[in-house]
């Protein structure tokens, strides 16, 4: 008796499902999710149809959006999903997945945003405002949009000049190291 087994080639629905512990195949397009996104407006694409998209085969089309660079991962899709879909964590792994894949991102000023904010983290374990708007800034050279605004912020104590110190600094640190070590071994 001969024993047959099935393989396929790994897919971006398979990394997803690799990455957020979940199945694509789970979500059956009932649309609350985009429903109840809060910046649902700005997207190109409502969020379940990149669900869709992936679950179709359609990565290009997925990948290169806009929608999960919009996505502000507030949960507010996740909590409304009957199959408790967690599409917040799915855009997740869609962003990470077009940077490993090189995909062109359209929203430049929200990857840098992106990799200010992951830097502040890194550096100091939790988000340093003042650090985060300065780096942001000097990627964007959008110097001055919104610099009005500051000096109120700092007078109300929303924007602290120094950055919080926390305990385990070192701890995140790590985890960036690591994250970056792993990432080296797969390619």
């Amino acid at each position: 008796m001969t024993t047959h087994t099935s393989t396929h080639a790994s897919t971006i629905a398979d990394e997803i499902a690799e990455k957020t512990f979940q199945d694509v195949s789970l979500c059956y397009q009932c649309g609350k999710c985009s429903a109840g996104c809060p910046v649902r407006y700005y997207m190109d694409v409502a969020p379940n149809k990149i669900v869709r998209f992936i679950q179709l085969g359609f990565y290009e089309e997925a990948l290169k959006s806009s929608t999960p660079w919009l996505c502000a991962g507030c949960q507010t899709c996740s909590t409304r999903c009957p199959q408790e879909f967690d599409l917040a964590k799915f855009m997740d792994a869609v962003r990470e997945l077009a940077l490993e894949k090189g995909v062109k991102v359209k929203e430049q000023d929200i990857l840098k945003f992106h990799k200010a904010f992951l830097h502040q983290i890194e550096n100091f374990g939790r988000a340093y405002e003042v650090g985060l708007v300065a780096e942001y800034k000097l990627k964007t050279m959008h110097l001055f949009d919104d610099v009005d605004s500051a000096p109120g912020m700092i007078m109300k104590g929303k924007l602290k000049l120094l950055p919080h110190v926390i305990k385990g600094r070192k701890a995140v640190k790590d985890i960036f190291i690591k994250t970056a070590e792993k990432k080296q071994t797969k390619k």
